[in-house]
């Protein structure tokens, strides 16, 4: 049976109200009234209104003073304006303040960028538009900062290697939504992020629709073996536009992602891919690249970074120069293999006491993961013939997660249809495991 409609007091018929006080005495009525009174003056105290707004709003005092109103008050003009996204304010206004602060200090120039907050008005004729509802998160995001203008650099970092430049621009709401997708293959899709130069573009699924999740950000990567334009791999970025926006800012603000040449660059650096052999230590940090990567066909690029860096309390005796390298490459299936070579990308740095060589260079896997470690030789400055090795830490190279099309799995489940009625027979054999699991149209990295 249905619960019964909750009744409320201001919803009530003034009639039968009147009439139950018209049996009050004179005495009650006065009590009654003081009741009321007091009750109203409680629903306005300063102290708890303050509070919610810090709460909520993040306002301060200098905020309550600036409008010169009460704490009351000033809720009611927050939550008037910005009622609907109370649950997601608070953690979004947050990440973009932590933002800017950090531009600020990092790469100022970047602050002009960013563009005043989207209208309630603009976000609600842009979902008339294409007759498709925004996330309350997104809505919230945009409201707070409308995305960036449309130049480099990108607010959702870059990358550049010596022959290829990536910059991801933060779109705003209406170049956004002239981006739409209606197509197969990315029906209901809306564009977050785009580059000038390379045209990759990182997007947000609006509604559950050929294979992709309501509110899931991703990379688009077409299918480069199929004839049919509506086979579109994705990597997948975020499970929603708040976790996918506050993940970035979060590595951006606490060092993640290094600030080089007054851009934000989308390096990881794993705090224990570090090494130090003697004076001398290496670290390491990578980066996947969408872009230039596929599903199917396997290919997987990678870049990553080295930095070599000896002590600056080493003796000057010590100064040396780099001879060349050696790299152990591995895969999770334990297929090994080894690279030897002179320099580093074609330099041979010297090395002196506090001196730090920094140099990027780029890989390719026909598998999702694989790590990589090896050393470099070095010969002292002072005799050649003295030879050492200094350790380069062991990284990983994890392609992110991705869904293969609906295209593609029904064509592989078709394909697999006679291992459906056997169960694994626990013979070592991985191709019944790996066809099954393309059924499923998501791939996980394993845990290294």
């Amino acid at each position: 049976m249905a619960s019964p409609t909750e009744l409320r007091m201001d919803q009530l018929p003034s009639d039968p109200l009147l009439h139950i006080l018209s049996y009050l005495s004179f005495k009650d009525l006065v009590h009654c009234s003081s009741v009321n009174r007091r009750l109203n003056e409680l629903s306005k105290h300063n102290p708890l209104w303050k509070s919610l707004c810090s709460k909520h709003w993040l306002l301060t005092e200098a905020d309550r003073q600036k409008n010169g109103v009460s704490w009351y008050y000033l809720f009611q003009q927050y939550y008037m304006d910005l009622g609907r996204y109370i649950q997601y304010y608070p953690e979004l206004k947050t990440a973009w303040e932590q933002l800017k602060s950090f531009l600020q200090e990092k790469c100022p120039r970047m602050i002009m960028l960013i563009r005043d907050g989207a209208t309630e008005v603009e976000l609600n004729n842009i979902e008339a538009r294409f007759s498709c509802r925004l996330p309350d998160d997104y809505r919230c995001s945009f409201r707070i900062h409308n995305g960036q203008k449309l130049v480099t650099p990108g607010l959702m970092g870059s990358m550049s290697l010596s022959y290829h430049y990536r910059s991801e621009v933060l779109l705003d709401v209406e170049t956004a939504a002239r981006g739409f997708q209606q197509s197969k293959g990315l029906k209901y899709c809306l564009p977050l992020t785009f580059c000038l130069h390379t045209g990759l573009s990182q997007c947000m699924a609006l509604e559950s629709a050929e294979g992709r999740r309501m509110f899931e950000c991703f990379y688009l990567c077409a299918d480069q073996m199929t004839l049919d334009p509506s086979a579109i791999n994705m990597f997948i970025t975020g499970c929603c536009f708040s976790e996918w926006f506050t993940t970035y800012v979060n590595n951006v603000v606490t060092g993640e992602y290094p600030i080089i040449r007054d851009q934000i660059f989308k390096y990881v650096h794993d705090k224990s891919c570090v090494a130090t052999t003697g004076d001398i230590t290496v670290s390491v940090s990578t980066s996947f690249m969408p872009e230039l990567s596929s599903v199917h066909p396997p290919h997987f690029f990678f870049t990553y970074r080295i930095r070599i860096e000896m002590s600056s309390s080493a003796s000057p005796e010590a100064a040396c120069q780099l001879d060349s390298h050696y790299w152990k490459i591995s895969t999770p299936e334990g297929n090994v293999e080894e690279v030897q070579g002179a320099g580093v990308v074609g330099e041979f740095p010297v090395m002196t006491p506090g001196k730090v060589h920094e140099y990027s260079s780029c890989t390719t896997f026909s598998t999702p993961s694989e790590c990589m470690e090896g050393h470099y030789t070095f010969h002292t400055l002072a005799n050649e013939e003295e030879v050492f090795n200094v350790a380069i830490p062991r990284f990983y190279m994890i392609c992110p997660p991705y869904r293969k099309p609906m295209v593609r799995t029904k064509m592989l489940a078709s394909s697999t249809s006679r291992f459906d009625d056997h169960e694994d027979d626990g013979d070592g054999d991985d191709s019944k495991r790996i066809n099954m699991a393309a059924l499923e149209g998501v791939w996980c990295p394993p845990h290294i």
